[in-house]
């Protein structure tokens, strides 16, 4: 089947780009008022994907971010949902720790959206595209082929290869694997501005997001985002969701590296610096 690919045309000025919002509204609200003090319009916005997911807020996320209007790319999580698929699609092990805890926190997703919250994330593009800086500019959740894909800094470049040939791009802005990252080669940008809705495995309680900027031909920064993590935690306490993930908004540390190559499983606790 051919993908279908949402173009935007081109943009100008800052763009502020974020994945992993994860139910986490906390977050997303924070982030929101770091978009409105900045001066950055809901239409240079891009979400990567993953809107609902481990934490306690799904349908208030899904409603802030539809009342935004920002860009915003289906991750594995919302495919699903609009499939009506009885798990989270994302690629963990059967039987792994994630697996066992996706059991968990997928049930009581799908309990929290109503039939008008599907409606509206079967509209979201799972792919998106526009021009900005004189640079061809693609947006994936995990990657071109697999949207469940996890693309890491240590993945073979040939698999980023694979994905700039595919959408005849210069910079592909990802998702889905929860850590940021940026890496060059052969004149392309593979960017993932990490997620907002969990730590990255740092052993800090920070999440990420990147900023894009074109007063100076193409540049682009990789920043913190700091957050009432505790509320987002304390907001869990009555749910039927893993306390693992509890722990790790307040700590920084994942419960395991199950998902991770060894390059990235040996940076646990190390907090990240840009």
């Amino acid at each position: 089947m051919e993908k279908i690919i949402k173009d935007l045309g081109t943009l100008n000025g800052k763009i502020m780009v974020f994945g992993g919002v994860y139910s986490n509204l906390q977050a997303l609200e924070a982030i929101k008022e770091l978009a409105f003090a900045d001066g950055i319009s809901s239409k240079n916005i891009i979400c990567t994907g993953d809107i609902v997911a481990y934490c306690a807020q799904p349908k208030e996320c899904i409603t802030l971010i539809k009342d935004w209007g920002i860009h915003c790319i289906a991750g594995n999580v919302e495919l699903n949902l609009v499939n009506d698929i009885d798990h989270c699609g994302c690629n963990f092990e059967d039987g792994s720790r994630c697996d066992t805890f996706s059991r968990q926190w997928y049930p009581y997703l799908k309990s929290q959206v109503n039939q008008d919250d599907i409606d509206w994330l079967a509209t979201i593009p799972e792919f998106l595209s526009f021009a900005y800086a004189d640079k061809k500019m693609a947006v994936v959740h995990g990657s071109y082929f697999d949207t469940s894909e996890f693309i890491f800094k240590s993945t073979e470049w040939e698999k980023k290869q694979a994905n700039f040939d595919a959408l005849n791009a210069d910079i592909i802005l990802a998702g889905h694997c929860g850590l940021p990252f940026s890496q060059t080669k052969n004149d392309k940008l593979w960017l993932n501005a990490g997620v907002i809705g969990m730590p990255a495995n740092d052993g800090t309680p920070k999440v990420w997001y990147a900023i894009l900027d074109d007063s100076n031909g193409f540049n682009y920064e990789i920043k913190a985002l700091r957050y009432d993590f505790e509320k987002a935690a304390e907001l869990m306490d009555d749910k039927p969701l893993p306390k693992t993930y509890q722990q790790t908004l307040r700590t920084g540390i994942w419960d395991n590296c199950e998902i991770l190559p060894e390059t990235e499983t040996k940076l646990q606790g190390i907090p990240l610096v840009f």
